[in-house]
């Protein structure tokens, strides 16, 4: 058997442009080249790791000739971890290519009519944005070929202890995180205490591959009040330890106030169908938003950027030019907060979500709020709304839609158009699926204004609100 043609090294390559997943790319006579990692302008070695017919794949193996664009990035898991990728790019440049990134969805996709699409609107910060974050505890430490050489070899290594993000491409490993600025720093200073605190008690952590181990996952959140919530999950139920641990985590961190744990004994991380005990404090923290409070538990989806969270549904309001009088459908509502926030400028919103414990949370804090002109369904998108459901609900002035990132079911656009409201409000994390669905609506709606946000900074990823008028 004839051995495998190794890839090239090429040399002296310059990037020049942005492309999909945080990656660069420069072209190779007629081949595109994907590269993680750099900025347009920088002169690079690559070295070639992947080769198809249309494009190929690769990593720097020397930068020649840094880019006058290249900033330097703050964080030191830089390159290693598998988030803000785009650390290197300064802020301004990362806001046009994600305005660009808009542009090009919805004209090259899309292919329908569109306004003068406004100016990005950028993040308040760049870093400590965040209101959010999971980390995983494993046995099982990825390390980089740098890290196993600068310690004279893989074996001279204690891999047993790392608290951190999965490594991409593997999900057994854990990339060991010492600081992350996604965050205030107090969660650099929780997640290191615990990973300690672990190797120092001789505590085990969770072993993917054989589902073993005491220490499993972190999940923390925090508000603008500086309510701090830290939710533990345990894969063995050993309640000595447990104490222990919850114990030591109180008296190190006063200022946490909701201290939760959780035994998570499943193949899998979720846990929305398991029951969250209290150690310490309340069951949940208070987001607020104007005049709207919303109590976010440990199982509840919330925003992650909480100020650009505000600037978003601020464009969706006033795309959705409510007089008070209107009957307002808010597809794919999660947990309402969309649906409350325009409550005030409807006679009726009617929210509708695949995810029964998101529903509960939205009618949670429709009661909470005081707000009585709400109705929350939990179901398939496809089969809730339908014929039926409008003829007994009404048919609706606005339609607001918020779908994941895969878009609108085709089953789903269609029920839109048969419901036929006066505007649409379509808001997209991933601009093009949205192209996509503007087509199917083209043929009754006009796109009359675009809107992109930024909600994660240093990162590919941008959301989009777009104005769709009915056709005269």
């Amino acid at each position: 058997m004839s051995k495998k043609k190794p890839l090239p090294l090429l040399e002296d390559i310059e990037i020049t442009g942005v492309a999909a997943e945080g990656k660069a790319l420069c072209r190779i006579d007629d081949c595109v080249v994907f590269v993680p990692f750099c900025v347009p302008g920088d002169v690079v070695d690559l070295q070639i790791t992947r080769k198809k017919h249309s494009f190929m794949e690769a990593r720097v193996e020397k930068v020649k000739k840094p880019s006058s664009m290249r900033c330097e990035a703050r964080c030191k898991h830089f390159g290693e971890c598998g988030g803000c990728k785009w650390q290197i790019l300064p802020y301004a440049e990362q806001l046009r290519y994600k305005q660009q990134q808009v542009v090009d969805n919805l004209t090259r996709i899309g292919k329908v009519a569109l306004p003068e699409i406004s100016p990005i609107l950028g993040s308040k910060h760049e870093y400590e944005y965040r209101n959010k974050l999971e980390f995983s505890f494993s046995d099982k430490k990825w390390l980089s070929w740098d890290a196993i050489r600068e310690a004279g070899g893989l074996e001279n290594v204690d891999k047993s202890y790392a608290l951190g993000f999965h490594a991409p491409s593997s999900f057994d490993k854990v990339l060991d995180i010492e600081e992350c600025f996604l965050m205030p720093d107090i969660n650099n200073r929780i997640r290191n205490f615990l990973r300690e605190y672990g190797r120092e008690h001789g505590l085990t952590f969770y072993n993917e591959r054989e589902h073993s181990g005491f220490m499993r996952s972190l999940i923390l959140r925090s508000n603008e009040q500086d309510e701090i919530m830290v939710t533990i999950a345990f894969a063995e139920d050993r309640p000595e330890e447990r104490e222990a641990l919850l114990k030591a985590v109180h008296e190190a961190f006063p200022e946490i106030t909701a201290l939760l744990w959780v035994l998570n004994e499943k193949f899998n991380d979720t846990i929305g169908d398991l029951e969250v005990h209290t150690y310490f404090g309340n069951d949940h923290i208070i987001e607020t938003m104007e005049n709207l409070h919303f109590k976010v538990g440990p199982k509840s989806f919330y925003q992650t950027n909480t100020d650009q969270a505000y600037e978003l549904y601020k464009v969706v309001r006033a795309y959705a030019g409510m007089t008070g009088s209107e009957l307002v459908y808010d597809l794919y509502t999660g947990t309402g907060t969309i649906a409350q926030f325009v409550a005030a400028q409807a006679r009726q919103v009617i929210g509708i979500e695949y995810v029964p414990e998101a529903i509960e949370d939205a009618k949670i804090n429709a009661a909470f709020n005081g707000i009585e002109n709400t109705l929350f369904f939990a179901g398939d998108m496809r089969k809730v709304l339908n014929e039926a459901f409008i003829a007994q609900y009404g048919r609706p002035n606005v339609i607001i839609t918020d779908p994941p990132r895969a878009g609108m079911d085709e089953d789903v656009v269609k029920t839109i158009l048969f419901a036929s409201p006066e505007r649409i409000v379509y808001v997209s994390c991933n601009p093009a699926t949205q192209a996509r669905d503007l087509q199917l609506l083209d043929a009754e709606y006009e796109v009359k204004a675009v809107q992109p946000v930024d909600m994660f900074p240093h990162t590919q990823h941008v959301e989009n609100v777009v104005l769709l008028n009915k056709r005269k």
